[in-house]
């Protein structure tokens, strides 16, 4: 199990993001663009270890465990490097802020309701919202050190991580919403 393609890709990702991590510190737009990369791999094994784990028909309590939380480590590691490296502008940090409280909320109230038996899917938005994070913190990590028709990748990777941020904010309303009722609603105790 632990050894299956899907899994070996998962744990993959994590072990990619103290890689990543370490760039930060490398000077140069090398050094960026090396991170950017490595976190685009990320990203697909993201995709392709779910498809992959069904197509073959692997699909274990292991990977359903450690992938979406290989997914949140993934992308907060890269948030905090970026505020931490001040590579978010005052605004952007605010986006940054609003996924990540996003991202613990709705992972504690999956973890709570899962307690009482109840599971709660993602939906067709929140996969939205994680294509669109997926797409902003590359274009952050290269950031100023390249530029598309004169504009620096960072405007289009903080205005990516606005709608991502707002896609958020709905995405979590709705789980809160949904989970709150099955909190409240006596008759999911099992």
């Amino acid at each position: 199990m632990l050894r299956s393609l899907p899994n070996v890709m998962t744990i993959a990702r994590i072990v990619l993001i103290p890689v990543i991590m370490v760039m930060f510190y490398i000077p140069g737009p090398e050094a960026r663009w090396i991170a950017a990369a490595l976190f685009v791999a990320a990203a697909v094994t993201d995709y392709v270890d779910g498809w992959l784990a069904r197509k073959l028909q692997v699909v274990s309590d292991f990977g359903r465990f450690l992938d979406p939380i290989a997914d949140k480590l993934l992308v907060a590691a890269v948030l905090v490097m970026l505020a931490g490296f001040d590579r978010l502008s005052d605004i952007a940090l605010v986006a940054a802020v609003l996924i990540l409280f996003r991202e613990i909320l709705v992972s504690g109230l999956r973890e709570f309701l899962a307690g009482k038996a109840v599971s709660m899917p993602v939906t067709k938005l929140a996969k939205w919202k994680t294509a669109t994070q997926l797409v902003a913190l590359p274009l952050l990590l290269v950031g100023d050190t390249a530029s598309v028709g004169g504009v620096p990748l960072d405007w289009p990777g903080e205005l990516l991580l606005w709608i991502a941020a707002l896609l958020t904010v709905q995405t979590g309303a709705t789980y809160m919403t949904t989970g709150m009722r099955h909190i409240l609603d006596p008759r999911t105790d099992p």
